[in-house]
């Protein structure tokens, strides 16, 4: 198998194969932990780590892996990941541990990395396979910091509230944009809610582009195409 150029693996992590958007994977702690953008910044960045060492690790003995035990092993690998990344939260940020809670320990049953190990890494290269985990990872992490991002705007009225569980200090509430929020946007119904609207507009945007290129062809081409 041959794999893809970094170019074509960066547009498929970011928008055609986005783990959240379009693979729907990894909601649980996708709809549960960005009521904020902290929230969504801190389990996007450990994700994105669990992903790049986990697919370069099965990459790297995929040919030691037997057929019949990949899964376990693959699974094995990950959890000791997800242990190595939860005590480094645990020893540098405590209070984001704790906002985060059972969500780290659950990386290891998260569908998106199980399934990059299945699908890519354990057929690819050292390298591509890293690079696949990389782009992978930062499209989920940036979904969920924008998702973050317009919960914590709509429900708190605020932005970047609570950095101080990544900078440590003093409690920080961030830039304040109103004195009030829309409560629902931080509870779980308006977590539904923004991926829906953020599935909604990735599919309108691919829709008008697929519209824009058949409206660019010759008109016999066009016609065939549709």
């Amino acid at each position: 198998m041959t794999a893809p150029g970094f170019i074509e693996q960066l547009r498929s992590g970011l928008w055609d194969d986005n783990p959240g958007l379009v693979q729907l994977l990894g909601l649980c702690p996708l709809l549960a932990v960005t009521s904020s953008f902290v929230n969504g910044f801190g389990l996007g960045i450990a994700t994105l780590a669990v992903l790049v060492t986990s697919n370069g690790l099965v990459s790297a003995t995929r040919r030691w892996i037997s057929p019949d035990i990949r899964i376990p092993i693959y699974v094995l690998i990950i959890a000791s990941l997800v242990t190595c990344i939860e005590l480094l939260f645990k020893a540098w940020f405590p209070a984001l541990d704790r906002s985060l809670g059972i969500f780290i320990p659950l990386i290891v049953t998260n569908c998106a990395i199980v399934a990059r190990a299945e699908v890519f890494a354990s057929r690819n290269p050292v390298g591509a396979s890293m690079t696949d985990g990389l782009v992978m990872g930062l499209g989920f992490a940036l979904l969920l910091m924008a998702i973050g991002v317009f919960r914590e705007l709509l429900g708190q009225g605020t932005l970047f509230s609570r950095m101080d569980m990544l900078l440590g200090g003093e409690p920080m509430s961030g830039l304040v944009i109103t004195d009030g929020g829309w409560l629902l946007a931080i509870l779980p119904p308006g977590a539904f809610f923004s991926l829906a609207l953020a599935i909604a507009a990735k599919n309108a945007i691919d829709r008008r582009q697929r519209n824009k290129q058949l409206n660019a062809m010759p008109g016999q081409n066009r016609h065939l195409t549709r």
